[in-house]
Formats: structure tokens, C-alpha cells, sequence
């Protein structure tokens, strides 16, 4: 945690829910013995009901949002994604969509309409959104772009069992609680919140989950005797494995910002990837705004397509975004979108194809991992896969 910032909060009522938010995890750490784990503490400013960050009312998407998704930048994203979950479809003679953490419904709509054109729509598009606020937001979008479609989407609140289709996590995984870990020269402990004088702080104390031992000691051997810092997510095996139970049939595409474990802990990269997110500003100080902004840290690949082999699951590709969207036929979806649009239009849909697809921007940043259950070989995406870095 390198960067010291001061936001204010610029909305009365957003403060006070936020000091509300603060006086509870105050209760739960001194309840805890003045000690909380960050995991703790990052799952209580954002799934706190009513005043976490996901839980409550607040803008958090796309402009004037916090941050920006590959869903709100362009339509063809969810186009391109449909091609691959329309391969998958052909292979079952009924299915069904589930996606995690819809956000704005934009994905839904994207993805069910080009799927309508391919013939390929699936019998239910189910969605799994903790959040009251988004699920509201989501029904309304779906209802005013697919109103013919809009029967088809059904809101959940607990996994399917014997689930058979397709599974979608957009941006889920990366906003699960954390633990974070911190070695030095003397061993290695876990970092975690306590009370100060001056509000909330940092206090290390030695690691007792046998599971973070391991993870700690095979990090260790990665970096090497040095100072490091750095995240470890247990939540996110631990969700992909109740994925994997309730998966028959079919397919999970997880798309996130990531690496896998050789390049997650490489020895220069000593603060981690924690970082946090507030009116499209990025900064590295978790202890503020508590249920005002975004917490986030990049994902270990490697981590979750070890948990899928251990549940029975085929690991039948790894993709940075720009690859994956290429084999959906992006280019040509693409080109018809051109056909259809106006010029100035099209300018905005060009630009934002660059950002989906570019180097720099999120073409090489996000990752797509691909699981499946009891399919034939998909050949598309053997096109630029990358598991040999796994």
C-alpha cells in the first residue's frame, strides 16, 4: 500500500450510509478481539446488505460510474461471447445461460440477441445478483431491448444443482474477498485491519488457515527471500467449486484481469494487485470510503484451473480477451455492425473495438479461462490457447 489519498466523499447521504458501514466493521473487530482479516473486511465493504458497495444504490457503472466494463464499452463483446456459447448450445439438445454478477443487464441483452440471429437461444438465461438495486436495473434493460425475450430471464438467489449449459463470469471473481499476505525476510504473516487512533489501520498477525500456509509457501518459492506483499483468493476456488458440483453438463467461460501463478508472483511485483476504484479513479488505500468504492485485486489462472481439474472438470482453454473475441468472429460481427451504423456512430463502436482488442488496453489485460463437463472438442478454442502457461 504505497499510495496515501484523500477522497471525500461528495454526497451527504453517501457518507452516512458509509459511516454506518464503518461503525459496524469497528463492532466486528472489537467483537473479534481487535483484529479482522482484509478478506473480512474487503467481504464487509462490499456485501454488506444495505451499505456494502454491491449491496447498495450507488452509480457504479459505465460513465460517471467507478469503473467501465467490456459489456458497457461495446456490444460486440457480448456478440462474440454468444458465438462461443452458441458452439457449446449446438452440442446439447436443451440448455440453459446462467450468468454471475450481471451488472447493468447490458451483457444479457447483448448476448441473447445475437444469439436469437444464430438460432442458438437458450431456454431459460439465468442470473445470480446478490444485489436488489442491479437486479431492478437489469429487469428494466431486459424488458425495453427484449421484451419478446424478457420471459426467458429468470433472477436467482441460490447456484442450480444438476445444472446443464452455460455458465458466465464476467468481471465476478476479481471482486471476491481477499486474504493478503505479507513476507519478509523473518517468515510471513497476514495482514489485517484493526482499530487507531486515527481510524482503522494495519495489523499483521501469523497466519492460521492451513490453506494459506500452503498457498504462502508455494508463493515463497516463487519470490524467493525477499519483502513482498501480495493477495491470495480462497473464495474464489472455494465458489468454483460449488460451480463445478452444479455443473452436468456444458461450459464455464470466466473472464477476468489476471495472470497465472508465474506471472502473478513474479519477484518484482512486491505490492500485489490490490487496488480500489472511485469515480473512475484507481488508488491503493482500502481503508476509506468503506462501501463507497470498488475493491479489487487480480485473479491466479493457475489457481482456479487447478481447482477445476481436482472437481472433474476439462481445462479446454486459456485466452487473453483479444484472442478469445477473435475466434467469436469479432471482425466479421464487426463489419455488419458497420453495415448498420451511421458514421459518427460507427467511429464510437471503432474506438471501443481497439479497447476490446489492443495490447495496451483490455486485449491482453483480461484473461479467458474455459472449463467443461462431458463436450466434444470445441476448435475454436484451440485458436492461440495458451494453458501451457498455466
Amino acid at each position: 500500500m504505497t499510495d496515501f489519498v484523500t477522497i471525500a466523499a461528495d454526497d451527504p447521504q453517501a457518507q452516512d450510509y458509509s459511516d454506518q458501514l464503518k461503525r459496524q466493521i469497528a463492532a466486528r473487530i472489537e467483537q473479534q478481539g481487535g483484529w479482522l482479516s482484509f478478506a473480512d473486511y474487503m467481504h464487509d465493504c462490499l456485501y454488506t446488505p444495505g451499505l456494502g458497495y454491491y449491496s447498495a444504490g450507488s452509480h457504479k457503472l459505465g460513465a460517471g460510474g467507478d469503473f467501465t466494463t467490456a459489456p458497457e464499452i461495446s456490444p460486440l463483446f457480448g456478440r462474440a461471447l454468444a458465438v462461443h456459447i452458441a458452439d457449446i448450445g449446438r452440442q446439447l439438445a436443451q440448455f440453459d445461460m446462467l450468468e454471475f454478477g450481471a451488472g447493468s443487464g447490458k451483457l444479457a441483452v447483448d448476448i441473447l440477441q445475437q444469439l436469437k440471429q444464430l438460432d442458438a437461444l437458450p431456454d431459460h438465461y439465468l442470473i445470480l445478483e446478490t444485489s436488489a438495486d442491479l437486479q431492478q436495473k437489469q429487469r428494466e434493460l431486459i424488458e425495453k431491448h427484449l421484451p419478446t425475450l424478457a420471459e426467458r430471464v429468470v433472477w436467482l438467489t441460490n447456484m442450480p444443482s444438476d445444472f446443464k449449459g452455460i455458465m458466465l463470469a464476467n468481471e465476478v471473481c476479481d471482486a471476491m474477498p481477499v486474504h493478503l499476505l505479507e513476507f519478509s525476510e523473518e517468515g510471513v504473516t497476514e495482514q489485517g485491519v484493526s482499530i487507531t487512533s486515527d481510524g482503522f489501520g494495519w495489523q499483521n498477525k501469523a497466519i492460521e488457515d492451513p490453506r494459506l500456509l500452503n498457498r504462502a509457501a508455494d508463493i515463497r518459492k516463487q519470490i524467493g527471500a525477499q519483502r513482498y506483499q501480495t493477495e491470495v483468493n480462497l473464495f474464489a476456488t472455494d465458489w468454483l467449486q460449488s460451480v463445478a458440483d452444479s455443473l452436468s453438463q456444458g461450459a464455464i467461460f470466466i473472464i477476468d484481469y489476471g495472470y497465472p501463478f508465474a506471472e502473478y508472483y513474479r519477484p518484482e511485483r512486491t505490492q500485489g494487485t490490490l487496488r480500489c476504484y472511485y469515480r473512475q479513479q484507481a488508488h491503493d488505500n482500502p481503508l476509506v470510503l468503506q462501501g463507497l468504492q470498488d475493491i479489487t485485486a487480480h485473479i491466479d489462472f493457475t489457481a482456479l484451473a487447478e481447482q477445476a481439474l481436482a472437481n472433474g472438470l476439462d481445462v479446454t482453454g486459456f485466452h487473453e480477451q483479444s484472442d478469445f473475441l477473435l475466434a467469436g468472429d469479432i471482425t466479421l460481427l464487426a463489419t455488419e455492425l458497420e453495415q448498420e451504423s451511421d458514421p459518427v456512430d460507427w467511429l464510437k463502436h471503432s474506438s471501443a473495438l481497439k479497447q476490446l482488442l489492443m495490447p495496451g488496453a483490455m486485449g491482453h489485460q483480461f484473461k479467458v479461462l474455459s472449463l467443461c463437463r462431458d463436450l466434444d472438442l470445441l476448435p475454436r478454442l484451440q485458436m492461440q490457447d495458451r494453458r501451457y502457461q498455466l
